[in-house]
């Protein structure tokens, strides 16, 4: 198994284990349940979430097998493509952000804080993208920019799965169900491998369609240390589909903040408390259950 990762040139603090809160909520109490935020958003500010979950042993990998460059494939607005060049910047990687679509400039926040950090960018049509895994597009890519380390999109690998798989064991309270968004399917496969007996995961996908996720998390799994049986992924929280949002889900994040105090993301994150809290109401989980819901990600503002 792949190492921790070598210390970095440059000081890069974590907040691990991340914090946990209890939502005070009476929409939650009247059907006697608790709901824990697991803040992994506060992990650090360029490295917030799964995102540092998901590259910690993806980075550990690439300083074992000599190759100081990492490429990546993501969207233009992409929170991996952010991640992956903060982890290049900290651990003195070269990075190369393979990304989907045509050039716009001047750049997006995303793609310029990228940039910032020392990623070399470079666009792949739609059609092209689509085949980013076929070894003509990755030897093009070699061809290109030389030697270098792949890191999928997303991040997801039995390395990113080894990473998520430590979080449960951070959780020092009774509970019952862990919670998380589903995107590429890394993190929910990783935070069912770490459960222990009796405990179950739920995914919310914020992908429409995304039934295929379930193969996805079971083939990562395989590939990290074999199937589990105790996870589920809810399919009807997207909201339209993959970063797209409505007003019923913009009320949800406004009358959270107020109530809480913390302005939700809302690609990822949004759609999966509103999904607890609806099936909170619904009844779905009994009485006296307590979920940790994972917070992975913050919110940007410029992804509105």
């Amino acid at each position: 198994m792949a190492a921790e990762p070598t210390s970095s040139p440059r000081v890069l603090h974590l907040q691990l284990p991340s914090p946990v809160q209890e939502l005070q909520d009476d929409r939650l109490a009247d059907h006697d349940v608790r709901v824990f935020l697991k803040r992994d958003d506060l992990i650090h500010p360029e490295l917030p979430g799964n995102k540092w979950r998901k590259l910690k042993y993806n980075l550990a990998a690439a300083a074992e097998s000599d190759r100081r460059t990492l490429l990546t494939f993501g969207g233009a607005y992409s929170n991996h493509i952010r991640a992956v060049a903060a982890a290049g910047h900290y651990f003195d990687f070269a990075t190369i952000g393979v990304i989907r679509g045509e050039e716009h400039l001047p750049l997006n926040p995303t793609l310029a804080y990228a940039r910032s950090r020392g990623m070399t960018l470079t666009y792949l049509d739609r059609t092209a993208y689509r085949a980013k895994s076929s070894p003509e597009v990755t030897e093009a890519l070699c061809r290109r920019f030389g030697d270098f380390f792949l890191v999928p999109e997303g991040g997801s690998n039995a390395a990113a799965v080894r990473g998520a798989a430590e979080l449960p064991a951070e959780l020092a309270m009774p509970y019952d169900v862990v919670c998380c968004p589903c995107g590429t399917g890394g993190t929910l496969a990783g935070i069912a491998a770490g459960l222990p007996s009796g405990k179950r995961a739920i995914g919310y996908s914020a992908l429409r369609g995304g039934g295929f996720l379930e193969e996805d998390v079971r083939r990562l799994q395989r590939e990290y240390e074999g199937e589990t049986a105790n996870f589920t992924i809810e399919l009807d929280y997207h909201f339209g589909g993959f970063a797209r949002r409505n007003g019923e889900l913009d009320r949800f994040i406004s009358d959270f903040r107020e109530r809480h105090g913390i302005t939700l993301e809302w690609v990822y994150v949004a759609k999966m408390l509103y999904g607890v809290y609806d099936m909170v109401g619904r009844d779905a989980f009994p009485a006296n259950t307590a979920i940790v819901a994972v917070v992975t990600g913050p919110d940007y503002s410029f992804a509105s």
